[in-house]
């Protein structure tokens, strides 16, 4: 694997005193949003002002655990609640707090934890749930299996990809064709194609991962490169168009790291060993976003910090989705 030579002097940080802001997007307008374990979602503005739009749950429940979101066009967001207690893909309108069900069951069963909701361009939603396995961290085993996809497609939802190692972000190319999944503990990166209908076709393995990494985050760039973001090791990778991988940045401690290692392997990986990380900088990167007027700032979202850590990128990122949604927050 390449290295590259972007240093950690060259990272700054955004946004202040957030809580747990695992997942970021942005805008054509310079708005940055990120998951907020307060409750809700938090608002970045390019002058530096911050609002957090928490929403209302019932008296006496906790607040909402949203790890993925989704922009919609409205302005409104999906939050994917993480929590063991409630979970289910939840709507929050930022303007009134409000925050109503979008999907909690499927087949009539309540849904475990879920990690991540993706909206694409002809407005599907892409769920994905690491594990059946509870507590989920019984599940950081390189054994892992238990993952699916959820589709929520013309008013149904069903399940589109089942038996994947811890599913994690997924994300349509830019061509609409496949559907690209990490897959953290099974340490692999796969893709789907898409059928007109939304259906998957079978797994097919885009690369896999050595010692240290756990793949979480991704996102395209304009040359056909695929990045990739490690929690625990807060690695950077980019996939270039021929498979190569460039790890881009990293901020570990050696020992720190191998310790993780032998517990991954061993299978005794739990909750500790991705919360007490050895590090100058990072926090446990977990999903990044291009940015900025010309999509070469990369925002990284985090497990353990309470900024957004930020550098400049030589390739720009594909806009997303939500990049010209007109919105007012």
């Amino acid at each position: 694997m390449a290295s590259s030579s972007l240093k950690l002097d060259g990272i700054s940080f955004v946004g202040e005193g957030l809580h747990r802001p695992e997942c970021v997007l942005c805008t054509g307008t310079g708005l940055v949003f990120t998951a907020d374990w307060r409750g809700g979602v938090a608002c970045l503005r390019p002058d530096g002002s911050q609002t957090l739009f928490e929403g209302i749950t019932e008296p006496g429940q906790p607040p909402l655990q949203p790890n993925g979101i989704a922009l919609e066009p409205d302005g409104s967001f999906l939050l994917a609640d993480l929590s063991e207690a409630r979970a289910g893909v939840w709507r929050l309108h930022p303007s009134s707090g409000l925050v109503d069900p979008f999907l909690l069951e499927l087949d009539g069963q309540p849904l475990p934890p879920v990690n991540f909701v993706y909206r694409d361009v002809v407005g599907r939603v892409w769920i994905t749930i690491s594990t059946r396995v509870q507590p989920r961290a019984r599940d950081y085993r390189p054994t892992a299996s238990t993952g699916f996809i959820v589709l929520v497609a013309g008013g149904q939802a069903r399940i589109v990809a089942d038996e994947l190692g811890y599913t994690n972000e997924c994300r349509l190319d830019p061509s609409g064709s496949w559907l690209y999944v990490n897959e953290t503990f099974a340490r692999r990166l796969t893709r789907f194609r898409v059928g007109d209908d939304g259906s998957l076709g079978g797994a097919e393995t885009v690369t896999t991962f050595g010692a240290g990494t756990f793949p979480d985050g991704l996102d395209f760039d304009v040359e056909g490169g695929i990045w990739i973001t490690s929690i625990v090791s807060n690695r950077m990778i980019r996939i270039a168009p021929d498979g190569e991988q460039t790890i881009v940045l990293e901020d570990s401690d050696r020992d720190d790291l191998a310790e993780v290692e032998e517990a991954f392997q061993a299978g005794v990986m739990d909750r500790p060993h991705l919360d007490r990380i050895r590090s100058r900088r990072l926090r446990s990167i977990s999903s990044l976003a291009f940015g900025g007027p010309d999509l070469r700032t990369v925002y990284l979202g985090c497990l353990l910090g309470d900024r957004l850590a930020t550098f400049r990128s030589p390739v720009a990122g594909v806009p997303p989705v939500h990049w010209n949604y007109d919105i007012e927050v």
